[in-house]
């Protein structure tokens, strides 16, 4: 036998014996755990703990209130937002409850539409909303699409007694130096709110 034949055994003896060594220490590994379920990774419940612990403080943290508004028939209107954007228009956003025994008619909001026409053939809104800046003497109104659809909330159907629904009104921004403005709505007191960003 020649030495190269040699060495060529030599490599398919060692290619063997390392084969079977790697099917030992494969079915050991699957042996035991086999039917038992794998937990997750230590890291993996650290992160997942680590963001619900993140979520549930989300949760309980309280939004802040710029006003507190109450209307008839026990509705209170709570904003909680008052937001800057860099497109030239305000967002007042927060919540209508109602806190009445008995549920909220939808074609109730009527008065909350305004008087203008081409809000009011779109139904039941929050489209007689205004933003009044007193020290720049304006008001601002609601704003619309090229249809002329108010760009806030609509009431298609009822407020259960006890129940809030989100509720949000566009406005043309005032001028940057314009913080403080009071916001009203038909039916109920005006209130002064700040403006961010």
């Amino acid at each position: 036998m020649s030495t190269g034949q040699t060495s060529g055994a030599r490599r398919g003896t060692a290619a063997v014996a390392l084969a079977a060594a790697l099917v030992l220490v494969v079915s050991g590994c699957g042996g035991e755990d086999a039917g038992k379920p794998q937990e997750p990774k230590r890291t993996e419940r650290a992160k997942d703990d680590g963001e619900t612990e993140r979520q549930d403080n989300e949760a309980a943290e309280p939004r802040q209130v710029l006003a507190t508004i109450e209307g008839k028939s026990g509705l209170m209107i709570t904003v909680t937002r008052a937001d800057r954007d860099s497109g030239g228009f305000v967002t007042v956003s927060g919540t209508l409850k109602n806190t009445s025994d008995e549920d909220f008619i939808s074609t109730d909001a009527t008065d909350w539409s305004g008087d203008e026409e081409e809000v009011l053939k779109h139904g039941e809104s929050l489209g007689g909303a205004t933003l009044v800046d007193s020290t720049g003497k304006k008001r601002y109104y609601v704003l619309r699409d090229t249809e002329g659809r108010p760009l806030c909330t609509t009431f298609e159907s009822d407020i259960e007694a006890g129940k809030s629904v989100p509720v949000f009104a566009q406005f043309p921004a005032p001028p940057a130096n314009t913080r403080k403005v009071d916001f009203q709505i038909p039916t109920f007191p005006s209130a002064s709110i700040e403006i961010s960003g």
